[in-house]
Order: structure tokens, then C-alpha cells, then sequence
């Protein structure tokens, strides 16, 4: 499904069940200024190739917009859009001072040698940097886009500016203004979204069985973190196949195996399954990691599981999440379940502001503070409302405070 078609879908679910003005709607359906760009770079052999850029600013009623900046051959405008306007939700969620935004650049980066991938990377900054700043529109790391390559572009931002602002990216390294936690702070947070919903449904973690569809930085650190709290993670799937051990994963060991390089189907002892295999076994917790529309009406159906924790943004379709719904499945959505990492990007924005940086167990626990209370306030509002969906209350509280602070600023 277009994935703007489903975040609008998302929104007027939502505004059905509220009194808010029609033009609300209209507010939040399309972003605000939207920049689809070309943008030229030297490659090794001297010939010069174009590149498409997007960047979307969804909205800036709650302040700079926020969001991250892929690198993928398969972006497109609409991932771009709907990937912004999700991170908006997502920061009125859970309370932080930011509207979303959200970039992309055509591109497989493993096509490119390290000096083109450099001059990519600061290319986007010259082509974009008018558009970008702490006050502004403050990127961050996504798919394909690592600490090395924001390292880049906050040299290449200053050069330009010729200043030393490092507050205008995040998901920096340590060294450069990054903050402790930053890399975990995704994966650890659909985690904690894990254990309270497994409080609410009354599951015991202590041997309880997990699926996790993506083994990047989100799902390796979310496996770890489960993991240690006794449960037993069954099967991981990547780009390539699924690896099922009923036995449970020595997870750690998986996760030095998979950030080594080395393919997830030669790790011993595994079962090599088809990728698509992975949402076929029966499971108590499934955390989809990967890319958008993971999770469609035809594998909803083979799913079976009692949570269904999202790390990936928009990883089921309004179809899906009916279905799970019907079979009882307890959905903890994206923007509540994968918002540690803005939320840690705040903390870092703020550190970097402020000239203060915290220690790692500060990071960590303000980070779980805020999404406990999040998690809090959306199912308060669930079971007040007698909602029997998480996203829709989700949508409806992130919604609210928006709106109401639309119409403080004379929007509308």
C-alpha cells in the first residue's frame, strides 16, 4: 500500500472519533514544504552523477522539524512523506518539542567506494543546507546512513556556515556532540513497549518466545535487551532468509556474528528458513524491524502471536492491523513503540545546546521514563474511550495536542 495513503487512512480513523475541525485534516494530510531536488557529485573515475534528494517537512506547529535521512535505492516521494508525517505523531506522543521531517537520497551506498560515499553525503549538504539547522529541520541517521556519514555533513554544514553548530544533526559520534545511548535507544525502547504490554496482557517474559523481522541496529538491540530479560528469541529474518533455532538464540553472540559482516545463514546451529517464513511461526512476541508495509492482509493471516511490538515505522497495513486485531494480537504502534530514538536525538539536541552531556544510565533511564508515560497515556485513553485498537488512541492523543496548538497559533 502507498504509504501516504495509509498514514492519511490513519489520520481521518482518528478524526472520526474526535470534534476537530475538517481543516485539520487538510493541516496534517500533506507536509507542509516538501523538496524533491537533483544534485550532482564526482565519482571516482572522474564522471559527475546526478542524484535524486527528498526532504519532507511535515509540520512545525511543536517546533523544528525532526526526522532522519535514508540512504536507498528504492525511496521514492511517498515513503518520504508519510515516513515525515509518522515522525510527527510520534514527537507529540511522547511530548517532545518537534515536528517531523524526513529525507532520502536514491542511492544503493554499497555501489559506492568510501570517497564517493563522502562526497554524496556532503553534496546533500550543499544542495539542502539552506534548509536545515538546529531551529529548522534537524536531520538524523536512518536506513544506509551511519554516524560516519553524519560525521560528514555537520564538517560539511559548518564549513558552509563556518561555524562549529554541531546541534543541527543528530546521531553523531560520541566524539563529535553524539550522545551516550543514541544507537541502542531504538531497539531498547521497543523493549521496554514489549514488557509493559506483557504486563497488560499478563504474558511472563521468563520464557516467553520471540520473533524479529530486520537484524539491523533496531531489532539486534531490541533481541538483546528481551533476551536478557529471560525471553527466548526463536527466529531473525534479514534481507535474505530466516534463521530459526526453537532452542533460542545465544542473541549476543548472533548480534557480534551479524555486525561482523557475516551472513545470518551460516551462524551455527541455525535452521535456514525462506524470509517470508518468519511471520508463519507461532511466537508470543513479534517485532517487525525492517521497512514499511512488512505486514499485508495475506501474511496476516499466517501470523500468530499475543504482542506485536512495531520498530519499523508503518510496518502494517490498515488491512493487517484488522486482522491482527480481530485474532486478539495486542499492537503497540510504531510511533509509540520505535520513539526512543527521537526521543535520545532530543536528549542529544539538547546536550548539544546546553553544552552538558549525560552518562549512559541517565540517557537510558529518561528515555524509558518518557515512554512508560506515554505508553500510559495512550492506554488510559484507550480504555476511557473503550478503544480496542492502541493505534488509534495513539493517533487520536498525538492528534489532540497538535490541533490545539495549531489553532493557538492561528493556523486555523
Amino acid at each position: 500500500m502507498d504509504p501516504l495513503l495509509m498514514v492519511q487512512q490513519q489520520i481521518k480513523s482518528a478524526l472520526e472519533l474526535t470534534n476537530h475541525e475538517p481543516i485539520v485534516y487538510e493541516l496534517l494530510a500533506e507536509p507542509k514544504r516538501f523538496y524533491d531536488f537533483m544534485f550532482p557529485v564526482r565519482m571516482d573515475n572522474g564522471s559527475i552523477r546526478l542524484f535524486k534528494g527528498y526532504r519532507s517537512q511535515h509540520n512545525d506547529a511543536l517546533g523544528p522539524n525532526k526526522g532522519g535521512l535514508r540512504f536507498h535505492d528504492s525511496v521514492s516521494a511517498e515513503d518520504v512523506k508519510a515516513l515525515s508525517a509518522w515522525m510527527t505523531f510520534k514527537c507529540a506522543l511522547v511530548g517532545l518539542p518537534y515536528g517531523g521531517g524526513k529525507g532520502g537520497v536514491v542511492v544503493d551506498p554499497k555501489e559506492l567506494s568510501p570517497l564517493e560515499l563522502e562526497r554524496l553525503s556532503r553534496a546533500w549538504v550543499r544542495a539542502f543546507h539552506n534548509e536545515i539547522g538546529q531551529f529548522r529541520d534537524i536531520p538524523a541517521p536512518d536506513v544506509n546512513v551511519n554516524q560516519q556519514v553524519i560525521a560528514w555533513m555537520v564538517d560539511e554544514a559548518n564549513i558552509i556556515t563556518s561555524s562549529s553548530q554541531n546541534a543541527h544533526f543528530t546521531g553523531k559520534p560520541l566524539d563529535l556532540g553524539g550522545s551516550r545511548g543514541r544507537i541502542q535507544a531504538t531497539g531498547y525502547g521497543v523493549s521496554y513497549m514489549v514488557r509493559k504490554a506483557a504486563e497488560k496482557i499478563g504474558l511472563d517474559l521468563q520464557g516467553a518466545t520471540a520473533s524479529i523481522q530486520g537484524f539491523g541496529n533496531v531489532g539486534s538491540n531490541s533481541a538483546v535487551m528481551l533476551a536478557g530479560w529471560g525471553v527466548k528469541v526463536v527466529a531473525v529474518s534479514d534481507m535474505q532468509c530466516c534463521v530459526h533455532n526453537p532452542e533460542g538464540f545465544d542473541v549476543a553472540a548472533l548480534k557480534e556474528y551479524s555486525d561482523a559482516g557475516h551472513p545470518l545463514d551460516e551462524f551455527p546451529g541455525v535452521t535456514v528458513l525462506p524470509r517470508e517464513s518468519l511471520f508463519e511461526l507461532p511466537v508470543d512476541i513479534l517485532v517487525p524491524a525492517a521497512l514499511e508495509g512488512a505486514i499485508t492482509k495475506d501474511n496476516a493471516k499466517k501470523i500468530s502471536c499475543k504482542i506485536l511490538c512495531e520498530g519499523a515505522n508503518g510496518p502494517t497495513t490498515p488491512e493487517a492491523d484488522q486482522i491482527l486485531l480481530d485474532k486478539g494480537v495486542f499492537i503497540v504502534p510504531d510511533i509509540l513503540a520505535n520513539s526512543g530514538g527521537v526521543i535520545v536525538s532530543y536528549f542529544e539536541w539538547s546536550q548539544n545546546l546546553y553544552g552538558h552531556y549525560w552518562d549512559l544510565d541517565m540517557v537510558l533511564f529518561e528515555e524509558e521514563k518518557m515512554m512508560l508515560q506515554a505508553f500510559d497515556l495512550v492506554y488510559e485513553k484507550m480504555t476511557t474511550r473503550n478503544i480496542k485498537n492502541m493505534r488509534l488512541a495513539a493517533f487520536i492523543h498525538a492528534i489532540d495536542r497538535i490541533a490545539e496548538v495549531m489553532k493557538l497559533r492561528g493556523w486555523y
